[in-house]
């Protein structure tokens, strides 16, 4: 075992993580909300401050408290950002709450979409995950992978009846002033792999059922993929520089409007192009940051 991985590293928590645990690792459509485990945060804080170095940041406060206004008003606000590791979310919450007042508030209503392998395959895993709060889906991706027809259709029903009632939960909870972060990719983007950094074609109805977006770049990664991908607990930890930084706030119908143009009236797939799109601002937005990121 890498003592530089999770397990290898913070294997020593995983007696208290399945003390302070609550949540219900098999999801059903009563349990795809699931409020943050403030047990487990402590321990995710912890790391993040162990593992960010001195200049880490979040930048483009400015943004966030428009965005954090836009909401407060009953805006139904979305904040879409790229996705590199299971410390993206921890990550974010931290810089965050010490970026200032503005900072702690809109993280205090953040509410992150999450698939359901987080919950599922692991159950340190998923507590690690319980640090936050969650709507909990059934990713398009993982019923595509199955290929026994008796099992999918099994699945599929199953899939339709959780995201029935996240969708539900999401209209409930941004009426409540919150925000929804949704990882646009669907799955952390691997080096050499560059399908795994297209966007989800699904994202485009989030966008559609919102009033207000903030993108959300990241330059650093305290957390890699270790030689199994899939083994979540061996993934390596590293102390690095992170900068985060939002975009200016969007009306969402004024995007997927400018998404149409820039993708030009051949464009087929109306609702690929606008996610796509979505993925070339996240791009531009993390080519201009990591200049002098670590100078």
């Amino acid at each position: 075992m890498n003592p530089n991985s999770l397990a290898g590293k913070y294997g020593y928590l995983f007696p208290e993580l399945e003390r302070l645990s609550r949540a219900q690792n098999v999801i059903t459509e009563e349990n795809v909300l699931q409020p943050a485990n403030e047990g487990i945060r402590k321990h995710m804080d912890a790391m993040c401050g162990e593992h960010m170095l001195p200049g880490s940041e979040f930048r483009g406060l400015e943004h966030a408290a428009q965005f954090l206004e836009a909401i407060q008003s009953g805006k139904r606000g979305i904040i879409l950002m790229e996705h590199y590791s299971n410390f993206d979310l921890p990550g974010l919450m931290w810089l965050l709450e010490r970026s200032g007042p503005v900072g702690k508030e809109l993280a205090s209503r953040i509410i992150a979409m999450s698939g359901m392998k987080l919950n599922e395959e692991n159950p340190y895993v998923s507590a690690f995950a319980e640090a936050y709060s969650r709507i909990i889906i059934y990713p398009s991706r993982s019923l595509a992978a199955i290929t026994d027809p008796e099992q999918y259709k099994a699945e599929e029903r199953r899939s339709r009846v959780i995201n029935l009632a996240s969708m539900r939960a999401l209209d409930r909870v941004r009426k409540e002033g919150q925000a929804v972060l949704v990882f646009p990719s669907g799955t952390r983007y691997r080096p050499g792999k560059p399908e795994t950094k297209k966007g989800v074609r699904e994202i485009d109805s989030y966008i559609r059922l919102s009033d207000v977006m903030m993108l959300v770049s990241i330059n650093g990664n305290c957390l890699r993929f270790s030689e199994d991908p899939k083994d979540m607990l061996n993934d390596v930890l590293f102390h690095d520089k992170v900068i985060m930084t939002a975009s200016p706030v969007y009306q969402c119908d004024a995007f997927r409007a400018e998404a149409r143009a820039w993708a030009g009236e051949d464009a087929e797939d109306k609702k690929q192009i606008v996610v796509d799109y979505v993925m070339d601002r996240l791009e531009k937005m993390h080519e201009e940051n990591e200049k002098g990121r670590l100078d």
